[in-house]
């Protein structure tokens, strides 16, 4: 991968270490991986001991201290070898970003170094079967129960379920406060009364397996992030840091998916030559690089805000929305210049073009980036 302006030569270092072990351990993989359906939480412990799984922590809570811009570095790395592991780290991110940013030091201490480790897998329970870009629609509840609260409700397409040992589940606490009255909870694998059903069959990331979640079991009080009501204002802070997740997935994606058109246009022939020298492939090829570039231009820039502490919410909306976009038509250009081959299982180009294109629905589609942009655009 190029050297990018802005970036420090110690998170390009990060992101060495972590290339050569995506290409050696993730990459040779990733197609049994998807085909089988292989959950790709089985690389966490050798994730952990590279210190990804703790990327997004401060050194306080046994994270690395990682710089926004070599988390995204170091996901494109990992999505251009396996998008599923991609995928899996960001969810894990998702939980581990609420309890962070929302709970007080005793959560903190009780989950934030195990995850780090690899020795706690999180999950993240925002969306459900009808409240998905509308996360004030949901209907899961909790009520305040003697030292505790009885959540009850359903949640839908939640990463890593299957294998997490703790849920962060959003609930209202005083639904008729809409968004103000959302809090949010650790729940614990384990616990009486949560069933995780079995993984959805999906199109495409299919090592990163989503469930639905069934509740109605009793949460401490104490694994409470934050007072009541301040759980949206987690959830959305939490969703500007996945945001460049996403767009960092996108980026690794579309690196892996412009190489392999290179690659195939300077070997395979018609005509009598090459098809890399054929004019109007070359136009497509400068039309995928320049808007690659631009969505790593983007992405950095809001990594680079985040890293400043200023505000980067139409920033993130901004990287995701581009980069997910971008990453839809540089597989699918990729693919049609394959040709009927890129069509077939035998192409890792069929994948890509799979993996890509859950990245313009998760994490808020391209219709709420739009809407978050614009809502920056004329405030």
């Amino acid at each position: 991968m190029l050297k990018r302006l802005g970036v420090s030569e110690a998170d390009h270092e990060i992101a060495d270490a972590i290339r050569r072990y995506a290409q050696t351990e993730l990459a040779p993989h990733a197609a049994q991986v998807d085909h089988d359906e292989i959950a790709t939480t089985r690389y966490v412990s050798a994730l952990a001991e590279l210190g990804v799984m703790g990327m997004n922590l401060p050194e306080r809570w046994g994270g690395i201290g990682a710089t926004p811009a070599a988390i995204i570095l170091a996901l494109a790395e990992i999505a251009g070898a396996c998008a599923s592991t991609s995928s899996m780290i960001g969810a894990h991110y998702l939980a581990t970003d609420s309890i962070l940013i929302g709970g007080d030091d005793d959560l903190r201490a009780r989950y934030l170094p195990a995850a780090a480790a690899g020795e706690k897998l999180g999950a993240f329970a925002l969306t459900e079967p009808q409240a998905g870009s509308n996360p004030a629609g949901m209907k899961t509840q909790a009520v305040r129960e003697g030292d505790g609260y009885r959540l009850r409700g359903v949640k839908h397409f939640i990463s890593n379920a299957g294998a997490a040992q703790f849920i962060v589940v959003y609930a209202k606490t005083a639904p008729e406060h809409g968004t103000r009255g959302i809090s949010a909870f650790v729940v614990d694998a384990g616990t009486p009364g949560v069933t995780v059903a079995g993984a959805e069959k999906l199109m495409g990331i299919r090592g990163a397996p989503a469930h639905e979640v069934a509740l109605d079991c009793v949460v401490p009080a104490a694994n409470r992030l934050g007072e009541e009501g301040t759980g949206f204002r987690t959830a959305m802070k939490v969703l500007d840091n996945s945001r460049l997740d996403v767009a960092a997935t996108s980026l690794g994606i579309a690196e892996a998916a412009l190489g392999d058109a290179v690659e195939w246009a300077k070997q395979r022939e018609v005509g009598g030559e090459p098809l890399a020298r054929k004019q109007g492939l070359q136009w497509v090829f400068a039309d995928m690089k320049t808007r690659l570039e631009a969505a790593w231009l983007l992405t950095l820039q809001a990594a680079a805000r985040r890293g400043a502490g200023e505000p980067f919410t139409d920033a993130a909306s901004m990287a995701k929305l581009y980069a997910s976009e971008m990453v839809g038509f540089v597989t699918d250009a990729a693919l049609q210049m394959h040709g009927g081959y890129g069509f077939t299982r035998e192409m890792r180009i069929e994948r890509l073009v799979r993996d890509a294109r859950i990245l313009r629905i998760y994490e808020g589609s391209s219709e709420i980036q739009r809407t978050v942009i614009a809502r920056s655009v004329l405030a």
